[in-house]
């Protein structure tokens, strides 16, 4: 199964519906879109294996885009849009990108690139001459390229703890570019989605994060329609589910605390009769939100834990998550390993560093090092992530290891109390970080966007202490509550932490200087 296959059985069936605007796209369109693009590629000359690099907001042009690459043989290198033109420019730099592909939308840091990255090409939807994109993809023939190879992606962290890297996959290990993935096996025997061509995908989130880009062309390579929405707003989601009848969805936690937060109202106004699956990923979901959620849509919801780097995946139903609240589910990717700070294997109910053991483990581009640390000695890889199996063998994750807190010796994980914040209905997001402290090393600091911030103040701050305290021990405990507008959050529900970290920090050392 594959869009080539689509093209050639259901040319009219649609495979890209944009949400609010509507704008269509038929299974055959996309292949002669895709055929075109790879024809560019090997017109720039590009060869298999050779990266580039692509910025652009979710529109119509994105999958395409991957289908082409991924007949030429090409690295894509997906750009997150929230980036600025020299952390841009770091990536184009860092991953060798012989161009890049963008939109007049990026017209600001544009400028930026081109000063910094003066000798890379652009090709500009919506620009001008050389820079022309679609006037570039129409000189192209539609036919096929005579030396088609599976393209593969290459994606970068995000930044969260330091500069971002790229991961570099294993070599695709089927010439074939229709061979199917193991993400077409794990979504039809792990997450029930349907073979047949009937799937209509909703993919709120953008698409150049892994779970869109591999979700997303998966549900293509099955036959089904994938409805992109230009970007999330909680009550338009529930809209489109309504209007193009979804079936099947991919969220994220902060998408369901933000469709919990709407308006009862809102929330019981739309039909989702048809929407038959969920999944959900990127973070743990806090128990009561996931409840809350089970409640509203019902056993639909299934959630996995996984990463760019492809190495594992865990799956949890809805069914076995209410019987095992708080679990991300057992490994059907990849062999699960819970290690000490020695290497060795722990016990059940033992918090350890998770690795993965597969045969396919990929690099972190241009950093050996990053490499090596990720590396166990028995082969197997970690994603940084920290948690325990129970007796049954579910997976429960306790924080990410950088994320970790170390107050007074004692190690705090910030999950457990940003879980427990976003529940409180005053709170719409949370993020707990350590600050430097001369006494203690580290103190918990708690930075929250209220639902209003006119409810900012003390009045909240003691009101949200008083709504933690029967949960948290006096050490967890936040020692300062930082009220602010908006949270440095990725639109995959990865937040930034490092920015507020550097924050705090470049104060407690301004402090000292004046000191």
């Amino acid at each position: 199964m594959h869009p080539i296959a689509h093209a050639q059985t259901r040319p009219d069936h649609p495979a890209i519906v944009m949400a609010a605007s509507g704008e269509t796209v038929s299974f055959g369109e996309m292949d002669d879109y895709a055929n075109r693009f790879a024809q560019l590629l090997r017109a720039r000359g590009l060869k298999r294996g050779d990266p580039f690099a692509v910025l652009m907001e979710n529109n119509a042009h994105y999958l395409q885009v991957v289908w082409g690459s991924q007949r030429a043989g090409t690295m894509m290198v997906p750009i997150s849009t929230r980036l600025t033109a020299p952390e841009i420019c770091y990536i184009l730099k860092d991953a060798g990108a012989k161009f890049l592909l963008t939109t007049t939308k990026f017209a600001q840091v544009i400028d930026g690139i081109r000063n910094e990255c003066s000798e890379l090409p652009l090709l500009i939807v919506g620009g001008f001459c050389d820079e022309d994109y679609e006037a570039a993809l129409a000189s192209q023939s539609a036919e096929p390229i005579a030396d088609q190879a599976p393209g593969q992606y290459m994606l970068y962290s995000s930044g969260t703890t330091g500069r971002p890297k790229g991961v570099k996959p294993a070599p695709p290990p089927d010439e074939d570019v229709q061979a199917t993935n193991p993400l077409m096996g794990l979504a039809i025997m792990g997450a029930g989605m349907p073979a047949d061509g009937s799937m209509v995908y909703l993919s709120p989130a953008p698409l150049y994060h892994a779970a869109p880009l591999g979700w997303g062309t998966t549900a293509q390579r099955l036959g089904g329609t994938v409805v992109v929405m230009e970007k999330f707003e909680p009550e338009h989601a529930l809209e489109t589910i309504e209007t193009y009848k979804v079936t099947d969805s991919q969220w994220v936690p902060t998408h369901f605390v933000r469709m919990l937060k709407l308006d009862p109202e809102l929330r019981t106004k739309y039909d989702l009769s048809s929407h038959q699956r969920a999944l959900h990923a990127a973070a743990p979901c806090p128990v009561p939100i996931k409840r809350e959620m089970i409640e509203w849509w019902g056993p639909i919801i299934n959630e996995y834990y996984a990463g760019s780097e492809g190495i594992g995946m865990t799956l949890i139903k809805a069914g076995d998550w209410l019987d095992h609240p708080g679990s991300v589910g057992k490994a059907i990717h990849g062999k699960l390993h819970v290690c000490g700070p020695d290497g060795e294997e722990i016990p059940a109910g033992q918090d350890g560093l998770l690795f993965f053991e597969n045969d396919l483990i990929p690099t972190y581009h241009n950093d050996p090092e990053k490499t090596r640390e990720a590396m166990h000695p028995k082969g197997w890889m970690t994603l940084g992530d920290i948690g325990h199996v129970d007796e049954d063998g579910y997976l429960y994750l306790t924080d990410r290891k950088s994320h970790m807190i170390i107050s007074g010796g004692v190690n705090i994980y910030p999950q457990e109390i940003e879980n427990l914040l976003v529940t409180h209905d005053k709170v719409m997001d949370a993020a707990v970080i350590g600050a430097p402290c001369p006494d203690f090393g580290e103190k918990v600091v708690a930075v929250v966007q209220p639902m209003d911030m006119a409810d900012a103040g003390a009045a909240l701050e003691a009101e949200l202490r008083d709504f933690l305290a029967p949960n948290l021990s006096k050490i967890k405990m936040p020692k300062l509550f930082d009220f602010r507008a908006q949270l440095p959050r990725e639109a995959n529900g990865k937040l930034y932490k490092r920015e507020l970290r550097d924050e705090y920090l470049a104060q407690a050392e301004h402090a000292t200087e004046r000191a």
